[in-house]
């Protein structure tokens, strides 16, 4: 088992692009880290130099307490389950398995002991003797995981290998990887585009955006305490809703003013702004759609609204609103709405809403970073 850290870790490519800038992050023994961010961001890269497949054009890669930047792929007892499965067609599934054991010259029997018993922690041993054609592509993956348990690595790299399933499989494959981890109990570095896969499987989670990492924390840290307006637009289903609104001070007190509504902000709040000597300024306010509260009657602490679309989802409906020319959602359980909208709010009826105080994010539309945080 190992840790694993980059220092100051950055990738430049021949055509001087920089895809990653300046990566640093302490990865404990046994931990699942996450990298999260959109397409392009740099996260598939940054694991590409931890296995080698990518030269580090500065910065340091250490693995166990050894500087690795210019060991072999094969020499840093990693292993790495790619995207798309990556399997010999020709080979069974246990010939797949065993590929590697075999090239180090692992004894038969060994290689056979190691196979058996990846096979069983994934429920495939039934397929052993088929070829990969014969599989579904969670079948697949699974064989290329084992292909990856079976050498016992100190640090297991995973890129994106759940975006080829359709949705419920990766429910699937998403609640095996935690079962695999808790049985294998190795490093883990996982890429993903998704924020639901992040959010559930990590112990942290890294989140970058354009080469640089934006913030790293628990899943219920990111979630909670966005560091800028990036994470929380990108932390979240359905998405944060952002508001222009206007910081200021009266009597003593902070409030915001917010489309038709004026809100005061939460006692903590109020202590981390005063102790930043934050004067009155445009912000931008962040509330997710389930922090909204249905409100029955208009009022000063209210927005008005017209409802868009509603959909109706069980146990919740997902309400899009116009409220001061953007589009709202707010996430309101089914038992709160009255009687007769319960399977559904029509088009065009008049919506007031109002935020829970304790729950309110403030950024600063210059810097985009949390005031709060």
């Amino acid at each position: 088992m190992a840790t694993v850290v980059l220092k100051g870790i950055k990738k430049i490519y021949d055509n001087k692009v920089t895809a990653v800038h300046d990566f640093n992050l302490e990865i404990a023994d046994k931990e699942f880290i996450v990298l999260v961010g959109p397409s392009g961001c740099g996260k598939s890269t940054t694991l590409r130099m931890v296995a080698g497949l990518e030269d580090i054009s500065e910065g340091d890669l250490i693995i166990g307490g050894k500087r690795v930047n210019d060991v072999e792929p094969k020499d840093r007892d990693i292993a790495m389950v790619f995207q798309s499965y990556a399997l010999y067609p020709h080979m069974t599934v246990y010939e797949n398995m065993a590929f590697a054991l075999k090239l180090r010259k692992v004894p038969k029997d060994e290689i056979d002991k190691k196979v058996r018993e990846a096979a069983a922690i994934l429920d495939i041993t039934q397929y052993l003797e088929r070829k990969p054609k014969a599989l579904s592509g969670g079948q697949r993956q699974r064989v290329a995981i084992g292909r990856a348990i079976v050498r016992d690595p100190q640090v297991f790299l995973m890129d994106e290998p759940l975006s080829n399933l359709d949705a419920k499989l990766r429910n699937q494959m998403r609640a095996e990887i935690i079962k695999l981890r808790q049985r294998i109990n190795t490093t883990f570095i996982y890429v993903t585009h998704d924020q639901t896969e992040a959010m559930t499987l990590g112990d942290r989670i890294v989140i970058m955006k354009d080469g640089f990492i934006q913030q790293i924390g628990t899943p219920q840290e990111v979630f909670d305490r966005p560091a800028n307006l990036f994470v929380a637009g990108f932390i979240g289903s359905p998405q944060m809703n952002f508001f222009d609104a206007k910081l200021q001070k009266k009597d003593g007190k902070y409030q915001i003013a917010v489309a038709d509504a004026v809100m005061e902000v939460s006692d903590k709040a109020q202590k981390l702004l005063t102790e930043k000597s934050v004067g009155d300024m445009d912000v931008v306010v962040g509330i997710r759609p389930e922090h909204i509260s249905f409100a029955p009657v208009a009022g000063p602490h209210t927005v008005s609204s017209k409802v868009d679309v509603s959909e109706m989802m069980g146990s919740e409906v997902y309400l899009h609103v116009n409220a001061a020319g953007k589009d709202v959602v707010l996430r309101i359980p089914t038992t709160e709405l009255p009687e007769e909208h319960r399977a559904g709010i029509p088009y065009g009826t008049a919506v007031n809403f109002t935020f829970r105080s304790d729950l309110i994010h403030l950024f600063d539309p210059k810097t985009e970073k949390n005031l709060l945080y």
